[in-house]
């Protein structure tokens, strides 16, 4: 069975944990375990997010004040080399010595025009208070939106609309290579009215951009694994409910939070209807049981009405 996961950023780095590589590395290897039992039995392909990585990187790059931030495309493209490299690693210590695997730097291809540049909503670098937030966004320029009980600076998020090294994946894992690919949501490029290709200063939201190399790649399943168990109906209040199964049009009439777990069943019910296969969110360490139905949320167009745990 092909199988694409989508790797969240808060998952590889938890919420409000301080950046540093060491618990990178930490979070990696829980992750890998996960990843190296699907890898024994199926194709596995991995996407990942990269927001705290990107935005500290951003950070970073502000720092050394004497040549302008390096733009998120640049950022993005080398947050997709230093947790590639962290995932082959940790897997590689896994899983045995003949197995390969490949970090492919992914270029995405956006419309200039898209909406979400007039809306930006995709969170990336550190959790702050408001106070905080309020200072940077002042003296940075930054457009900022609260994330919970704290504040972190939001970019757009185009539509991914092409993934130019498609055929180079395909190519990896059909020789059963390991392919960690369209980090962060992938580079995100346009073309010019010149017919050049320019990147572009957003971020992808990585749960679409899986959900469109899944559908490209003809995956019998997409995981998006995160750091929450499941789909939740009124998520944080007293009366919230984990849903275990539902098909795409039933889960669609809820609504869910733009910046989180939104994009999130947007991405499982496009590929779930495209497809015929299934989608699953939930724990990165259930991604086993995701897989047989015993853990997270599954959406698919087999299932009927929403039902929960």
């Amino acid at each position: 069975m092909k199988v694409v996961v989508a790797l969240g950023g808060n998952a590889l780095l938890q919420r409000g944990q301080p950046m540093t590589a060491e618990n990178q590395q930490e979070n990696i290897r829980i992750a890998a375990e996960s990843l190296a039992e699907i890898a024994k039995d199926h194709q596995l392909i991995i996407a990942h997010g990269n927001g705290p990585q990107v935005g500290l990187l951003a950070l970073q790059a502000a720092a050394y004040e004497e040549v302008d931030a390096y733009p998120l495309d640049v950022l993005g493209a080398e947050s997709e080399g230093q947790v590639g490299y962290m995932i082959e690693q940790q897997m590689g210590n896994l899983m045995p010595a003949e197995q390969r695997f490949a970090t492919l730097l992914t270029q995405i291809e956006v419309d200039p025009n898209d909406p979400a540049f007039q809306n930006p909503t995709k969170f990336i670098g550190p959790v702050y208070s408001k106070e905080k937030a309020e200072q940077l966004a002042a003296s940075r320029g930054w457009a900022i939106k609260p994330d919970g009980e704290h504040w972190r600076r939001v970019v757009a998020s185009p539509l991914p609309k092409r993934i130019f090294e498609i055929n180079v994946i395909k190519m990896l894992a059909d020789q059963h290579v390991v392919v960690i690919c369209a980090g962060g949501g992938g580079i995100p490029t346009m073309y010019k009215n010149d017919g050049t290709l320019t990147g572009v200063e957003a971020v992808i939201d990585k749960d679409r951009a899986g959900a469109l190399l899944a559908k490209e790649l003809g995956a019998d399943a997409y995981l998006i694994l995160t750091d929450v168990e499941a789909v939740y109906t009124n998520w944080g209040q007293e009366n919230q409910q984990a849903i275990s199964k539902a098909s795409p049009n039933a889960i669609s009439e809820l609504s869910f939070a733009d910046g989180s777990m939104g994009p999130k069943v947007e991405a499982a019910c496009d590929f779930a209807r495209a497809t015929g296969g299934v989608a699953c969110i939930g724990n990165l360490k259930n991604a086993v049981k995701m897989l047989k139905g015993e853990a997270g949320t599954t959406i698919s167009s087999r299932c009927g009405a929403i039902e929960y745990w």
